[in-house]
């Protein structure tokens, strides 16, 4: 009898969106001056490790890898991960040339009853990243008509979101700041 165990691409967990919460916590207990960017790394390690999981995934359902999926097919096909695995639907759009938004609907890590989704911004970056091959810098913002359970994430080049960044430091809306990238 010969049994095979999946390749460690492919495997994967799942965890109670309390998770969240309580990583963040104990974090913050263990490293007060920086439980936001250990969480976020995580997240980051986790996306990386997770683009293997939705490539294997896409494999399955006799799909392109995400490499070479059609643009048209790409979003739609990421929500339904998204959502399969238990995380929430995730909406994907152009806010200008340079920066995408992602939109997290009825997001696991929301739900934790948290501030942000450090975990989400570094599973973004690392996901992505590793999609596009390039450094990739995700930056967590808060749209007017935010819901419980949503979050907002805005995806472009390191040096572009540092500019948005910085422009929302100086009070410019990021929306404004995005398409002046």
């Amino acid at each position: 009898m010969s049994t095979s165990l999946p390749s460690l691409t492919t495997r994967t967990v799942t965890v109670p969106v309390e998770f969240f919460d309580g990583l963040r916590r104990s974090t913050q207990r263990a490293h007060p001056a920086i439980p936001v960017d250990a969480v976020r790394d995580a997240g980051y390690a986790a996306g990386q490790a997770l683009f293997g999981h939705f490539s294997a995934w896409l494999a399955d359902r006799r799909e392109h890898g995400p490499d070479i999926l059609l643009d048209s097919r790409f979003p739609m096909l990421l929500r339904e991960y998204f959502f399969e695995i238990g995380w929430g639907l995730v909406r994907l759009s152009s806010l200008s040339e340079a920066v995408m938004v992602i939109d997290a609907n009825n997001w696991g890590e929301a739900a934790a009853a948290a501030n942000g989704c450090p975990v989400s911004t570094g599973l973004f970056a690392g996901f992505f990243g590793r999609l596009a091959d390039a450094p990739l810098s995700v930056l967590e913002v808060t749209p007017d008509s935010a819901a419980e359970g949503e979050c907002r994430f805005l995806l472009g080049s390191v040096d572009v979101l540092h500019y948005v960044w910085e422009a929302m430091e100086r009070g410019i809306p990021y929306e404004r700041a995005a398409t002046s990238a």
